[in-house]
């Protein structure tokens, strides 16, 4: 028997938001692990805010918000509040009842300011780790950086003392750091990745990745220079080394990277750290390689090297779904809370998989 095409609209629901969400639907584990890390920052996020006054936005669902933006590849405040507005697995997963009124986007993003500050970022990376500690490696990481385009435009990469040249014509001009600066984002520095590839402004995102499963021990951001790879992958062992050290840990420690590690001065200070440095070779460089067999006869240094790919696969999602490819933000300080976020959810994202396939 045909049904009936009624357009007459219900003017009340009987179905609770939370039934209207599958069981098995896999932000299901994703929403338990984050309540339970926002319940344990309530302290940190009532410094944030004053003790009178209208109440804001919730911090919590500011956070839930900005996963979902991360976790569907939404570009926008205003595309965020609009789908807050009609879809339902997106309301359940912030917090908002079914009649409960959408912010403004543009009050979304003031009340978010407040956030945008690298020690919540890093807190909550760092409570998220610990949702992770079973799946976690502490002896064997990889580590690496990647280029992230900054919100500014070539024509914005201007002389400093302002000169006489017409705004944003620049070709056939000898342009550099030491002598131009975007007017658009100060920080941003223009940086040729590898040989043959255009130079952009950009910064650099650099990672450290547990070598188990593939998830991200720790995370930073810098200014995009020709040594800032290596600097960053010191500063972030150290930690490691540092929170081994408070441990009292004392197995063997290594580290994966590729070619543009490969010097002496990094491979010096990686073993003065007590970690083994499994670089891959960069036998053209002028001098040869900083290692030699009796690094890399060992079987670990091979895992090591077959285990390096894992870091290019997060890197891939960041830019691609958590829209680290070209940074929404400005300024050295906003572009790491973004860079900390996005590897945070990424290892929400994978966790609920490894806790399923734990045996």
């Amino acid at each position: 028997m045909r049904g009936e095409d009624q357009q007459q609209a219900g003017m009340f629901s009987y179905v609770m938001l939370e039934d209207r969400v599958p069981q098995d639907h896999p932000l299901r584990p994703i929403r338990k692990m984050v309540d339970e890390i926002l319940r344990a920052m309530a302290r940190d996020f009532d410094g944030l805010y004053a003790t009178t006054g209208r109440p804001s936005v919730p911090p919590e669902r500011l956070l839930r918000g900005v996963l979902l933006q991360i976790f569907y590849s939404v570009r926008s405040e205003r595309l965020l509040m609009e789908q807050l507005a009609y879809n339902l697995l997106f309301r359940w997963f912030v917090g908002l009842e079914m009649d409960e009124p959408v912010w403004n986007h543009a009050v979304f993003s003031k009340n978010r300011q407040r956030l945008l500050n690298q020690e919540v970022a890093r807190e909550f990376l760092v409570r998220v780790l610990a949702q992770a500690k079973p799946h976690l490696s502490d002896e064997h990481f990889t580590v690496d950086g990647t280029l992230i385009e900054a919100w500014a435009s070539q024509k914005s990469f201007q002389k400093k003392d302002g000169g006489d040249d017409p705004p944003g014509q620049f070709r056939g001009q000898k342009r550099s750091n030491e002598t131009h600066a975007s007017k658009t984002d100060p920080e941003a520095r223009l940086y040729r990745k590898g040989q043959g590839q255009e130079a952009r402004l950009a910064y650099l995102g650099h990672l450290l990745m547990e070598n188990r499963n593939g998830l991200i021990v720790d995370a930073m951001v810098t200014q995009a220079d020709g040594t800032a790879e290596r600097d960053a992958a010191l500063l972030m062992l150290h930690r490691q080394w540092r929170k081994r050290r408070q441990q009292r840990r004392r197995r063997p420690v290594s580290v994966g990277a590729d070619k543009a590690y490969d010097t002496r001065d990094f491979v010096d200070t990686v073993r003065e750290l007590g970690v083994r440095p499994h670089v891959a070779q960069n036998l053209a460089r002028a001098g040869g390689s900083a290692l030699d067999r009796r690094t890399t006869r060992h079987d670990s240094y091979q895992a090591s090297q077959r285990k390096r790919p894992l870091i290019e696969k997060a890197f891939g999602w960041m830019k691609q779904t958590g829209g680290m490819g070209k940074t929404r933000f400005r300024g050295l300080a906003r572009v790491a809370w973004q860079f900390l976020m996005t590897a945070a959810a990424l290892n929400l994202w994978r966790l609920p998989k490894l806790q399923t396939a734990q045996p």
